[in-house]
């Protein structure tokens, strides 16, 4: 369906296309156009189903009132929460959002990253997957408006919002350490992130802490596109093998998800066989027997937090190099005791 222009518009009122233009952004009085004249143009234009098209918006004001969200993925109900927010605060400050994931593919990224500078956003929040440094660093070149969350890289310097990963991890293993448990299994995602590096290695301090060498401690790592039912039978052999655990902590509550589905199938009981604690929170692990100890991120601090500093940049510029240091910023969460442990 062809889209109705301006000089449609103007044909159908009978008038010059400058004179819709100047009705339809609010200058009818400013020119001396008549009322009824200004209430004629926008009736036609509503009837015919005009639409101011993007660009030419964007061109005229500089701005497209657009903020671009790229998350992980638009399943996971941490992602899913992150970005109910971040739309309820854009639309409260008269921004709308793009909205789209990567599932961890840097490709992906690179390629919605793109689209998005097509569509000139104004601004990006991004929760980054690994491989996607360069695009970054493009973005920061460009002087883009922009700020990670959930996890950022080492080696680029930029605005981000997560929650203390490492000291939430200790948490949880300090937990299971103080009731007596320490052949505790660790099962996490074989990624190149930041946070889940910092959760691992807050896993491996407490261990040690306790005395529980290297050699002892006990690391699942599984791919992120394993599926399901894969993921499920190698936590099912983890917890079978021949140091069988009498502790698992997830590191992402997704696995911790399919790590209750893998107990559940190997007859065992929570937490007298086994003791389970997951590094963020999930509605399941609440409601599901006996209830699962979990890590809750502070998920609508994260969202709050990081379109607060993105806005900042819209109004003021891009953050500088002094600003960037302050605005890269770690939240508290907190952990949640339950009856599996």
């Amino acid at each position: 369906m062809k889209r109705v222009s301006l000089k449609d518009v103007a044909k159908k009122a009978g008038v010059a296309p400058s004179t819709v233009s100047l009705v339809l952004n609010g200058k009818a009085k400013q020119r001396r156009i008549s009322d009824t004249l200004a209430a004629k143009i926008e009736r036609l234009a509503k009837a015919a189903g005009y639409q101011p098209h993007p660009v030419a918006v964007n061109l005229r004001t500089g701005q497209s009132r657009i903020l671009g969200l790229i998350v992980e993925s638009i399943s996971g109900s941490f992602f899913a929460a992150l970005a109910r927010t971040i739309e309820e605060e854009a639309e409260r400050h008269g921004y709308k959002v793009l909205y789209c994931s990567t599932e961890n593919n840097p490709r992906k990224g690179k390629e919605l990253i793109q689209m998005m500078l097509k569509q000139q956003v104004d601004g990006y929040l991004i929760t980054p997957a690994p491989g996607m440094e360069s695009e970054i660093c493009q973005l920061i070149q460009h002087r883009q408006p922009l700020v990670l969350m959930d996890s950022y890289f080492t080696d680029v310097d930029t605005p981000y919002v997560l929650v203390d990963n490492y000291k939430g991890m200790r948490s949880c293993v300090d937990h299971l350490l103080e009731k007596g448990y320490r052949r505790i299994g660790l099962v996490t995602p074989d990624l190149d992130l930041v946070q889940l590096q910092q959760r691992e290695q807050a896993y491996r301090d407490a261990c040690e802490q306790y005395n529980i060498t290297a050699a002892k401690q006990q690391v699942l790592k599984l791919k992120y596109d394993t599926p399901q039912d894969d993921i499920i039978r190698h936590i099912s052999a983890f917890i079978k093998s021949r140091r069988q655990p009498d502790a698992l902590v997830f590191s992402t509550n997704y696995l911790g998800v399919a790590g209750l589905e893998a107990i559940d199938r190997l007859g065992l009981r929570i937490p007298e066989h086994l003791a389970v604690v997951c590094f963020d929170d999930h509605d399941v692990f609440r409601l599901y027997p006996p209830g699962i100890s979990a890590f809750e991120q502070p998920i609508a601090s994260i969202a709050r937090t990081a379109i607060s500093l993105l806005l900042d940049q819209l109004k003021n510029g891009s953050a500088d190099e002094t600003a960037k240091q302050s605005q890269q910023i770690l939240l508290e969460g907190k952990l949640i005791l339950r009856r599996s442990t």
